[in-house]
């Protein structure tokens, strides 16, 4: 009997290594683009490889760029109109003030993880 209950054991085991390997899977973006995006010489196509980032927002981060300056810090970007705290932490990894632009495809992120934020929405409902 102490082999069917080894065995059974095992097999619970195993059972519940899958599922948490499954679990840990389900909460990595499926699509993990790696590398930034210098924000003080990006172009409106490379700005818009950053997460949440569509055309708008993109073109509006290059006229604060040319009314302003370049940016100081990779946090000035929330002063960019449809720029908030959450869509920030989104795309605070893959964003940089100074070097060269090494992000080469679109940054995914899952919808879950950044429910629509009043702070962000913009005027006409483009979330970027």
């Amino acid at each position: 009997m102490n082999g069917l209950k080894s065995t059974a054991t095992r097999h619970f085991a195993a059972s519940l290594l899958a599922f948490a390997m499954v679990l840990c899977a389900a909460t990595v973006p499926a699509f993990a683009a790696t590398g930034v995006v210098n924000i003080n010489d990006a172009d409106q196509q490379t700005l818009e490889l950053l997460p949440r980032i569509g055309p708008a927002v993109a073109l509006r981060i290059i006229e604060f760029r040319n009314s302003n300056g370049k940016f100081a810090a990779a946090t000035d970007l929330m002063q960019v109109r449809g720029i908030g705290e959450k869509t920030y932490e989104l795309m605070e990894a893959h964003v940089t003030v100074e070097g060269k632009t090494t992000l080469t495809e679109k940054v995914r992120v899952p919808r879950s993880s950044s429910a629509k934020d009043p702070a962000n929405a913009e005027p006409n409902g483009d979330n970027g």
